[in-house]
């Protein structure tokens, strides 16, 4: 059955080669003419990557007799565009995408921000639905409307209030929830009421996607989403432009060249962990000449420029903010420490394995699925300044054993974490959903099930 009742049968379109599909309605008003997909094949290679996909398209059989063929489309929702991991992460798919035969188009609930710009300056037409805050309902209306003035043949919905809305707004707009696929980048531990709503919203979307088997876990086991409407897609990165990067000359940065460095980069956020990582540094510059640099912006920094203060640590730590030389300060760094209390698949932790730089994390979701003890890295308790402060002191006394583990980490990346792979998956999940005749192949894409 299609995807609005209808039965379809795959049809060869001219010369191009049909795929099975289902399809939607014709863009004519009142008119409810079949829609199949037929595979355009382009050449969708990169240097060392040996494949080529169909590029997907449909074909409208409309009420007046024609025959149109358009780019098959995603719609994106997002909560915001600022910078930030997930926006950022849209932007390199949305582009990625465009490149595979697909038409991108991304709607931001509130602000536009400077991923916005990117887009737009990658050619991925961009709508803001002018959120006013959290729960500014008048997006839903807002966003039901740019569905039905695009219909596209799939939205995929990204963070929590995102995920809400392209729910709520594909149901208002009539829009078949098969077609509409959320993604959770978290293990949320803070905001559990976060779960609640997706356990009780998460069927106005065919699936979850989770970047992670820990993401995975956590919203089966606590947000009680069946397994199959959960779908894995491993997030990744390219690993080429931190393992190509030039360390930073130290002395730029205030520190003496025999000096050790220890990195942190993330966001300023009570979830890192990183009052544990600056009680532990304490223990750790007693009997060291290391320095901690804490890379990143936030709400708290405040709270921590006050707490280093109070441990007489002005000297020694460096809160150096929001920086865009990330790769070469993780080809200074000694060590890599990231004592975080939960993460999804945390963007900063592949830099740093893909860097090569020798890595303390915790046993936490998110950084327990890059990280295996005593392989490629090493990983200690959450919220334990003792534990920490030891794995830290054991890399930098043993710097022999820490390039070693950082060397793992990096061909961890480059064998398991590989954007490419990502990229293969999303395009697995799309042309699963568009070339689905459920008729045929069953209720579900055949994307990969954890």
């Amino acid at each position: 059955m299609g995807a609005f009742g209808l039965r379809l049968r795959a049809r060869s379109c001219g010369s191009q080669t049909a795929l099975a599909g289902s399809g939607g309605r014709c863009r004519h008003r009142g008119c409810h003419s079949q829609v199949t997909y037929c595979a355009v094949h382009a050449d969708a290679r990169k240097p060392g990557w040996a494949f080529t996909r169909p590029t997907i398209r449909a074909a409208t059989h409309c009420c007046d007799g024609t025959v149109n063929h358009t780019i098959a489309s995603i719609l994106y929702v997002i909560t915001d565009l600022r910078v930030g991991g997930v926006p950022l992460h849209l932007s390199r798919l949305a582009f990625e995408m465009r490149r595979r035969g697909f038409e991108p188009c991304v709607v931001s609930l509130g602000e536009l921000g400077p991923v916005a710009r990117t887009l737009r300056d990658d050619g991925v037409e961009v709508h803001g639905c002018g959120a006013r805050g959290s729960w500014d309902i008048r997006v839903i209306g807002r966003l039901a409307r740019i569905i039905n003035k695009k219909r596209p043949e799939i939205v995929h919905a990204m963070l929590f209030h995102a995920n809400v809305a392209a729910r709520r707004a594909a149901r208002k707009a009539g829009f078949p929830n098969d077609r509409v696929v959320c993604e959770i980048q978290t293990a949320e531990v803070e905001r559990r009421w976060h779960l609640l709503v997706d356990r009780f919203t998460h069927r106005g979307c065919r699936f979850t996607i989770g970047n992670s088997p820990s993401v995975i876990e956590h919203l089966h086991t606590h947000g009680r989403i069946a397994r199959d409407r959960l779908r894995l897609v491993k997030g990744g990165i390219d690993p080429a432009p931190l393992q190509n990067a030039i360390p930073i000359d130290r002395s730029a940065l205030g520190i003496p060249m025999g000096g050790a460095l220890i990195l942190w980069v993330g966001r300023l956020d009570p979830v890192k962990g990183l009052g544990t990582l600056i009680r532990a540094f304490q223990s750790i510059s007693a009997g060291t000449d290391a320095h901690l640099l804490l890379v990143g912006d936030g709400p708290l920094r405040k709270r921590f420029q006050n707490m280093i203060g109070r441990l007489g640590l002005m000297e020694r730590v460096h809160l150096l903010g929001a920086r865009d030389d990330v790769p070469a300060l993780l080809k200074a760094a000694d060590v890599f420490a990231f004592p975080s209390r939960t993460e999804g698949l945390p963007n900063a932790l592949l830099e740093a394995m893909a860097a090569g730089c020798p890595i303390v994390t915790t046993n936490v979701p998110g950084c327990r699925d890059l990280i295996e003890h005593e392989r490629t890295g090493l990983v200690v308790p959450y919220s334990d300044t003792k534990a920490l402060a030891t794995a830290i002191l054991r890399l930098l006394h043993n710097r022999a054993g820490a390039e070693r583990l950082g060397q793992r980490a990096a061909e961890s990346v480059t064998q398991e974490w590989h954007i490419e792979q990502t990229f293969e998956a999303y395009t697995d999940v799309y042309e699963a959903i568009i070339a689905a005749d459920r008729g045929t192949t069953g209720d579900r894409p055949t994307a990969q099930t954890p």
